[in-house]
């Protein structure tokens, strides 16, 4: 057979070959509520992903809800209604968002994730599958980022592949250490604020140790001199205020001292609703 006679097969793969995803905290804590509070023979949660694609091609995801869907080994049923309803409403609050992909909980794709791949590739070019492991069977609660790849043969589409992409969770410290919870298989109890901020201290401290390692090995020449981490550093110490060590003791102080009094105040109202409900249960038994 000649060689132009041959029959290939290949991947189309998607037009982006660097595509990434961010996910924002929000969106796991609804994922992880939605599978919560999920019919009790349904065994995994499906839902749409909303945001939007950044300049440079990642694909923002900030908010999403779940969509009802039947499911069995040969087939999965999708109430479309209900999930074209809700992305009216939510443009109706912020347009901006558009749909970016969907999710699953489990662990990694199933038989039945092309069928729903190919339901969102109708809705939008090559939506992301976001999966959110709430059965922990690694340990801890796993988030990973998927886009289908087609494989053809000539100009006949056979099937299509799930090909992993990296996923960035965009968080601040706060946010960060309920999500540290959130992994956990099990939690003796949540921490308070100042645990939280000895927490976040600690790793304030080690980042520190880490760029304070990486400048005394590049003064000595054990590693290369990387320009742009170097500037990304000198702005980040440009960028701190000038304050002298009594200075910084006495704004620390202050603010945990603020905290405390906010954590005071909060506990005399709590004490008071609760005798407030226990008088007014005892005059109307009276």
């Amino acid at each position: 057979m000649a060689a132009g006679d041959r029959t290939v097969l290949q991947f189309n793969t998607p037009s982006s070959a660097s595509l990434s995803a961010k996910v924002h905290p929000l969106v796991i804590f609804n994922i992880c509520d939605c599978y919560v509070r999920r019919p009790d023979q349904a065994e995994r949660v499906i839902g749409t992903l909303l945001g939007s694609v950044l300049p440079d091609g990642t694909v923002d995801i900030r908010n999403s809800y779940a969509v009802p869907h039947t499911e069995s080994a040969e087939q999965v049923a999708l109430d479309i209604e209900y999930h074209h309803n809700m992305l009216v409403s939510h443009q109706k609050v912020n347009p901006k968002e558009v749909i970016v992909g969907w999710y699953s909980t489990g662990l990694g794709v199933t038989g039945g994730s092309a069928l729903i791949q190919d339901f969102y590739s109708r809705e939008v070019p090559n939506p992301i599958h976001l999966t959110v492991d709430t059965g922990f069977r690694n340990g801890e609660g796993t988030v990973k980022a998927f886009v289908s790849v087609n494989l053809a043969l000539g100009d006949r589409q056979l099937a299509a592949q799930f090909q992993e992409i990296p996923l960035d969770l965009c968080m601040v410290e706060a946010e960060r250490v309920g999500f540290d919870i959130l992994k956990k298989t099990a939690v003796d109890k949540l921490p308070n604020d100042l645990e939280g901020m000895e927490v976040t201290m600690g790793r304030l401290l080690a980042l520190i140790d880490d760029v304070y390692k990486y400048v005394d090995d590049v003064v000595e020449g054990r590693v290369p001199a990387d320009n742009n981490i170097g500037r990304f550093i000198a702005e980040t110490v440009a960028s701190l205020p000038k304050l002298s060590p009594p200075a910084f003791d006495k704004l620390m102080n202050d603010s945990l001292q603020d905290q405390l009094l906010l954590l005071y105040l909060s506990s005399i109202a709590r004490t008071q609703l609760g005798l407030a409900e226990k008088l007014n249960t005892a005059a109307q038994i009276l």
